[in-house]
């Protein structure tokens, strides 16, 4: 899966002369938290999100009139606020994980996907990547989930695989998680199609450890 599958194209994008006030309404009404800011070819220049322009509000403690206040807020635009430097951001066609780790990585809750040419064609965001991972493992289809420990190393999936076509299961979706100190993986696999018994007795039968078994 790649980011081109998941991002929300096309992406709503304001120049560097929007009125702050202008953008922050834009992210309210649609429930953004931030927006590419564009030249006029389209092209990446930067990012501002939603606590950049809160930030930029006025106190309730300011000393400064109303009419002063709504005058210095007319004036101010996006470009003076925006992140320049170090916008992270990916391509269309890199795949949906990477795009994850980056935001994890970033601390940040999405990203401009941009061409070759610099030109903003998308966004991927952090509820994008929750949807593909509830995809990913099976979530809202019928079966059993087990969370099993099973010992690292080649073959250890196509056993699995094998013992469960052997049953009649069908395997709806596997995760894998990292190896611990004793050599053995997390797998979290949903199985459609055989009782939730006979996978425990089978799968135990082959020294893999069912540390959570449970219908959905």
């Amino acid at each position: 899966m790649f980011v081109r599958n998941r991002m929300t194209a096309p992406a709503i994008t304001v120049t560097p002369e929007t009125p702050f006030q202008e953008a922050l309404k834009l992210m309210q009404e649609r429930h953004f938290r931030r927006l590419p800011i564009v030249d006029r070819a389209g092209k990446l220049l930067g990012m501002v999100s939603e606590r950049d322009l809160l930030h930029a509000s006025p106190s309730p403690a300011t000393s400064l009139s109303v009419w002063e206040m709504n005058y210095l807020l007319s004036k101010l635009t996006v470009e003076q606020l925006m992140t320049k430097k170090n916008v992270v951001t990916v391509s269309p066609d890199q795949p949906v994980e990477e795009a994850a780790r980056l935001m994890v990585e970033h601390t940040i809750g999405g990203l401009p996907v941009i061409d070759q040419d610099r030109r903003v064609v998308g966004v991927i965001t952090e509820t994008d990547i929750f949807k593909a991972f509830v995809e990913m493992l099976g979530s809202g289809q019928p079966g059993v989930r087990l969370m099993l420990s099973v010992p690292a190393g080649k073959g250890t999936l196509a056993r699995l695989a094998k013992a469960i076509a052997d049953l009649g299961g069908n395997i709806l979706s596997v995760g894998t998680f990292a190896t611990d100190e004793t050599g053995h993986a997390s797998l979290l696999i949903k199985v459609a199609d055989v009782s939730m018994q006979q996978l425990v007795d089978t799968l135990e039968g082959m020294d893999d450890h069912v540390l959570d078994v449970r219908e959905v």
